[in-house]
């Protein structure tokens, strides 16, 4: 990997696991989901349009079909994500998603795109996996809020996968660009969610009120997270972006202990370590 590749997607990570702390600070629901998405599209229009003045963008089924499929895995991704944190901890849901989301990304990049990573790449993609599971300490009883925790961290990390490899064929092999793959992430799904600000103005109106300021700041660091991944993978194979952008882990237990107070700090810094440990072999693998 690259230093510049691996530069981007630490600020990708830092930026993610911001946007994470956010959502999960003010509970955020499809009222403000759909404020975030509608927030996204309005600032990040212009660079849009700068972007489609310097490459005019010739909209191909191809295309189409990348933009719509891709704004719909990320509409999955996100209320799936969203109910997990309305059940469990950041410091549970995070981890067991950014771990699965790794491991199936990885399997899918070798099964699909045929990616041959070295031996020190696997050692650090199974040091990733065996952080998570140190750092949540999974339990397999039924309701409790660990469990849950991992049942929504896991299928977010199906979600995760979905729209990593799909969106890698996309810039990758169809030099579909980023920033059209992020811009539609977020129209998509507020076009979607249409009826949200219908049927349920009220609730929106008052979340503009109390939460604008926070769903202003995910519309901003949620998309510029992805395009920065995005950039990664035009250059770098899934089977080290993927994990590599599980430094984001680290990132989302630190604001969990230290922002939120959330519990078991010894246990998730263990696992932070054994995760940061993994990126370092992909870093040099």
């Amino acid at each position: 990997m690259t230093l510049w590749s691996l530069c981007l997607i630490i600020a990708a990570a830092l930026f993610h696991a911001i946007w994470n702390l956010i959502t999960k600070q003010v509970n955020g629901r499809l009222p403000f989901f759909w404020l975030v998405c509608f927030f996204s599209a309005v600032i990040y229009l212009p660079f849009v349009s700068y972007q489609l003045t310097k490459e005019p963008v010739a909209y191909t089924y191809s295309i189409i079909l990348f933009a719509v499929v891709s704004g719909l895995l990320h509409l999955l991704y996100f209320v799936v994500l969203q109910a997990g944190y309305r059940n469990a901890d950041l410091s549970i849901v995070y981890p067991i998603a950014r771990g699965a989301g790794p491991l199936f990304s990885v399997s899918g990049a070798i099964l699909i795109f045929h990616e041959h990573p070295g031996v020190l790449a696997l050692a650090g993609v199974a040091l990733i996996i065996a952080g998570v599971i140190i750092m949540t300490g999974i339990s397999f009883k039924r309701g409790t809020a660990v469990s849950k925790g991992l049942l929504y961290g896991t299928l977010t990390g199906v979600f995760i996968a979905s729209y990593t490899l799909w969106d890698k064929t996309a810039v990758v092999d169809y030099h579909v660009s980023g920033v059209f793959i992020t811009f539609a992430s977020v129209v998509l799904p507020m076009l979607l969610l249409i009826h949200i600000p219908i049927k349920q103005h009220q609730a929106v109106i008052a979340t503009a009120k109390n939460n604008w300021k926070q769903a202003i700041a995910v519309a901003v660091f949620q998309p510029l997270a992805y395009w920065l991944v995005l950039l990664a993978l035009k250059t770098t194979p899934v089977t080290y972006v993927a994990p590599a952008r599980e430094l984001s882990i680290v990132f989302g237990v630190f604001f969990g202990m230290n922002v939120l107070k959330e519990k078991d700090s010894t246990k998730r810094l263990l696992g932070s370590l054994v995760i940061l440990g993994g990126i370092a072999l992909l870093a040099i693998g």
